[in-house]
C-alpha cells in the first residue's frame, strides 16, 4: 500500500485488539509483523526523502541560499504531512495486505 496514494488517516484511532489476533491467531505477533512493516516503510520513506533532499545539499551555505529555498521546504513540508508508518502498516495488516511468515514455515 503506497501512504501516499491510499485514504489513511493521518491521527491516531482506537482499535480492539481482537482485530489483531485474526491473521495469526496471537496478538503479540501481529503487533511484530505491523512493527516491522512499519520500520521498512519508515526507511523507504527516509531514503526516498534524502535522495531528493540531497539536490539541494550546497557545500557553500549561504544565509539568502537557505531562507530563499521553497522548493526544498515544500518537498519537507509534504513528507511530514505523511501518515506515520505505524499507521500505514497497521491498515495494511487489516485489509490483508500484510504477509506474515512462520519460522515454523520455513
Amino acid at each position: 500500500m503506497n501512504p501516499k496514494k491510499a485514504k489513511i488517516p493521518t491521527n491516531t484511532i482506537t482499535r480492539d485488539l481482537s482485530q489483531f489476533s485474526e491473521g495469526t491467531g496471537n496478538v503479540y505477533s501481529s503487533i511484530v509483523a505491523i512493527t516491522k512493516r512499519s520500520n521498512a516503510i519508515s526507511n523507504k520513506i527516509k531514503s526516498e526523502l534524502k535522495q531528493k533532499l540531497e539536490d539541494f545539499a550546497n557545500t557553500n551555505d549561504n544565509l539568502e541560499e537557505t531562507f530563499e529555498n521553497r522548493e526544498q521546504i515544500e518537498i519537507s513540508s509534504y513528507y511530514e504531512k505523511l501518515p506515520k508508518s505505524v499507521i500505514v502498516a497497521t491498515e495494511e495488516y487489516l485489509a490483508g495486505e500484510l504477509k506474515i511468515k512462520h519460522i515454523e514455515d520455513i
